[in-house]
């Protein structure tokens, strides 16, 4: 039976190391594809770019987190745990000022929008008038 237990031990933390392992993966994956979009975005002087980075480091943080989520499981000793908290708590608040700075962003575009939509109509309304 102890045979047993250890052969389920071992399944579990390769299970959860595999996922962590990905979890870390899919996070970085998503910096590096969204920087180097954004940085293609930013020479093409595209609108939005700041905001498109942001939402995606914050999709990237999420898993990144996920993965920290999983690591705790493994964790064996009070020592490992204040650490894999301190850094769950560390991404968690970069993930809320992330999110803090996306709703900036977006009131700012959302401002610049309707100030362009009252532009335009006002050029119609001008043009219409001639």
């Amino acid at each position: 039976m102890e045979a047993f237990y250890e052969y389920c031990e071992f399944i579990f933390r390769t299970v959860v190391q595999y996922g962590i392992l990905l979890m870390e993966f899919i996070g970085v994956a998503i910096i590096v594809f969204t920087a180097l979009k954004s940085a293609i975005d930013l020479l093409r002087k595209r609108d939005y770019v700041r905001l498109e980075l942001a939402q995606g480091i914050a999709i990237a943080l999420e898993f990144k987190l996920g993965g920290e989520v999983l690591r705790t499981t493994l964790v064996r000793d009070w020592r490992e745990l204040g650490i894999v908290g301190a850094i769950c708590a560390l991404r968690a608040v970069m993930t809320l000022l992330i999110h803090w700075e996306i709703k900036g962003e977006e009131g700012r575009i959302g401002v610049e929008a309707a100030h362009n939509e009252k532009v335009l109509s006002k050029a119609k309304t001008t043009n219409g008038s001639n």
